[in-house]
């Protein structure tokens, strides 16, 4: 079973950048499709990205509102998925998870088997 940790959150101003990490454990990311989620309290988990894994062709989808402005990439040799953020906007505030399923790309959350505990992103001036 693979383990997930997300890092890399912290308070930035309006049109600031920040870099997620997701490390992850215990399996073989060549099997996994990695997407980023976000949630705000009261709100649903919103999905915002997924890498999948190699045996899954590499794919990468985000959702059509951090398109141009989110990046996710994957650094195999350290068994870490990164999300680039730029371009800050006060609506980005949100708690940042990392999940992963063995499966193709989703960005839908119930088809999500594995969770990081999540990292904070605030946008404040």
């Amino acid at each position: 079973q693979v383990q997930l940790v997300e890092s890399g959150g912290g308070l930035v101003q309006p049109g600031g950048s920040l870099r997620l990490s997701c490390a992850t454990s215990g399996s073989d990311l060549d099997y996994y499709s990695i997407s980023w989620f976000r949630q705000v309290s009261g709100a649903e988990r919103e999905g915002v990205s997924c890498l999948s894994g190699r045996a899954y062709g590499d794919d990468i989808y985000y959702a059509e509102s951090v398109k141009g402005r989110f990046t996710t990439s994957r650094d195999n040799a350290k068994n870490t998925v990164w999300l680039q953020i730029n371009g800050l906007k006060y609506e980005d505030t949100a708690v940042y998870y990392c999940a992963a399923t063995q499966s193709l790309c989703s960005l839908d959350k119930d088809f999500m088997y594995h969770w990081g505990q999540g990292t904070q992103v605030t946008v404040s001036s």
